[in-house]
């Protein structure tokens, strides 16, 4: 039996059961239960007393104060005041709403501004949630704005780049910005070559594309072998038109890296780590004799140094037992000495390298190297006008790095 057939049932049984003797009401109880299913002292009840439950439409409603012509206009408020909360909006309502209307910026009523002016925040930020709502879906639900470049690159992880063939390039850029991100500063361009270990790099002054363009050509003409795929990460600088043309004139393949995802280009990472944050540190270098001390040590001492004399240790096999990761690597060896065993560069390479090498001197290369970044941090210096550290040999060119950036 249904909600309304239960009422009814009801209603035609309510004046036999006000009347009735106490035998008699126990009788139409008893059946009217034994037909509805319902509680006996919840039917007892129903039947004492009949309950008038006001439909919908009978509900009183409370007027609404704010309608939508104010909302209309407090959102063009919160627009021009960047969107504050509540809190923060009602002060600028209160003072500066006059002359918004007297500057023609805002137009609604003297009624509509009086109701501004006196709306509380809670109200305000109850009137915005809908907006805010929208704003908020348009940010998350957005169709995000990339380059057509990024679907003509193929997208390339660590493990699926050939590690056994030469010529594959990873490109990466390191900052020497220091704290500040501002204005123009020093980057350095490394390329590293993953299956000798081969690293060459370029400063650069800022990160227009021309400037890491030039830095890329300048950076594989010192490579001893040809270059058959260059693989950056997803920044404008390194991964634009430019480079594209280029690398399709130049017959080598592109690829790039996932977004957020620095293990794609691991190698040149490490190399970052290891060749350039080691001996310059972590300060801001953006002036012109800086960044000529920097190329005169890249393209000199510091890729003579970790090039013939730097052994790399290759990893052969990973596998992961029972959680945890076991990782084979092969016998350490320099990327010079990795070119004079491999049977994919050619003999006149071999020579010239061989030439190279029996002329380098590595205690020479290292005071070299020494020198100049203790130059550059004097340059750095005189710069910021800064007391003189002890550049002694027994400070290593981060650990000055590290006493120059805590004095200044």
């Amino acid at each position: 039996m249904g909600r309304e057939a239960k009422k009814q049932y009801m209603e035609t049984l309510r004046k036999d059961y006000l009347k009735a003797d106490k035998k008699g009401k126990t009788a139409i109880l008893n059946e009217y239960c034994r037909r509805t299913g319902e509680d006996r002292k919840h039917a007892i009840k129903k039947f004492r007393y009949k309950v008038k439950i006001k439909e919908e439409h009978e509900r009183k409603k409370r007027p609404c104060e704010y309608g939508k012509d104010v909302v209309a206009v407090l959102v063009k408020v919160w627009e021009i005041f960047d969107r504050p909360c509540g809190q923060r909006l009602k002060p600028s309502l209160e003072t500066e709403l006059d002359k918004l209307r007297g500057w023609g910026e805002i137009q609604c009523s003297d009624e509509v501004a009086k109701k501004l002016k006196i709306i509380s925040p809670p109200t305000i930020d109850r009137k915005l949630r809908h907006e805010k709502e929208v704003l908020k879906f348009n940010l998350r639900h957005g169709k995000k704005k990339q380059s057509s470049l990024l679907s003509e690159v193929p997208v390339k992880t660590s493990l699926e780049m050939n590690r056994k063939i030469p010529g594959e390039i990873q490109l990466d850029c390191v900052e020497h910005c220091g704290s500040s991100a501002a204005g123009d500063y020093v980057n350095s361009l490394t390329t590293t070559d993953i299956c000798f270990g081969w690293w060459e790099a370029e400063a650069l002054m800022g990160k227009g594309q021309e400037r890491a363009f030039a830095g890329i050509k300048s950076c594989r003409e010192r490579f001893p072998f040809k270059w058959e795929e260059m693989h950056p990460d997803n920044g404008d600088n390194i991964l634009n038109w430019l480079i594209y043309k280029y690398a399709r004139r130049e017959d080598i393949e592109l690829s790039r890296s996932r977004a957020y995802h620095k293990n794609d280009n691991c190698l040149v990472e490490q190399k970052n780590s290891t060749h350039v944050r080691k001996p310059l540190g972590y300060l801001r270098f953006d002036t012109e004799e800086e960044l000529e001390i920097i190329n005169d040590l890249f393209r000199n001492e510091l890729r003579l140094f970790k090039n013939f004399f730097q052994p790399v240790i290759k990893l052969l096999d990973k596998t992961k037992i029972k959680g945890r990761s076991h990782r084979k690597y092969d016998r350490p060896k320099t990327p010079y000495h990795r070119i004079m065993e491999s049977e994919q560069v050619d003999d006149q390479t071999k020579e010239e390298l061989k030439k190279i090498y029996d002329s380098l001197n590595p205690a020479e290369l290292k005071r070299g190297i020494d020198e100049k970044v203790k130059k550059l941090h004097e340059v750095y210096k005189r710069k910021k006008g800064s007391q003189q550290v002890d550049a002694s040999p027994n400070l290593t060119p981060s650990t000055v790095s590290y006493y120059l950036i805590h004095q200044l």
